[in-house]
């Protein structure tokens, strides 16, 4: 479960933090299936990534709703360290390795990859040696796994957006339609055109 460390940057500068929340979410869902503290390390997350400034103490991370006493001790235990024991058991467990790899397939869960993990398959090239194990959906997953993690190119998801507003624009002019999520953050403060605000709305 090799993860490759990301600096705080200009539009997170708490990107750091949220990598080892979201790995540590991925693990709490996929492993131990623990869907609270699932949905705690995504929120922490998510609210440290929109927090504009660079949090330096897990008290001050605290002050933050959302960020409750054992996250902010992760984030200590983080910046004094530069990284985490929980994580590190997580990276040496092969049951876990072999969980958060094969989760990498749309359509395998925990208990399909549990079940694969049980019949002796842990990666994805012995997943791929035994395509009789998998469902449609799942085998789709496996062939275009590479394809569904890669980023779309920005100027792909520009000609989809301009396909769609204009498509909105002649379905109901009163509609309005926006893209949402990375996309739209790294454009800045929306316009119209951006947001999808078409005329008579």
């Amino acid at each position: 479960m090799s993860k490759r460390k990301l600096q705080p940057s200009a539009s997170n500068p708490n990107q750091d933090y949220c990598e080892f929340l979201l790995e540590l979410a991925e693990f709490e869902k996929n492993v131990s299936r623990n869907i609270y503290k699932h949905n705690a390390y995504r929120k922490a997350a998510s609210v440290l990534s929109h927090h504009p400034e660079r949090i330096t103490s897990g008290e001050q991370a605290r002050q933050l709703a959302g960020i409750g006493r054992k996250i902010a001790d992760k984030i200590d235990e983080f910046l004094q360290t530069g990284h985490l024991r929980k994580l590190d058991k997580i990276r040496a467990s092969d049951v876990a390795v072999a969980t958060a790899e094969l989760s990498r397939v749309s359509g395998i869960g925990p208990a399909k990859a549990r079940q694969l993990i049980d019949g002796g398959v842990r990666t994805l090239e012995e997943l791929r040696a035994r395509p009789e194990l998998l469902n449609r959906h799942q085998t789709l997953g496996l062939r275009y796994v590479t394809e569904f993690e890669s980023r779309i190119p920005r100027q792909e998801v520009a000609a989809i957006e301009r396909h769609v507003l204009q498509r909105v624009a002649e379905l109901d002019g009163r509609y309005r339609a926006t893209v949402c999520g990375s996309y739209r953050s790294v454009t800045g403060p929306p316009s119209a055109a951006a947001t999808g605000q078409l005329p008579g709305s």
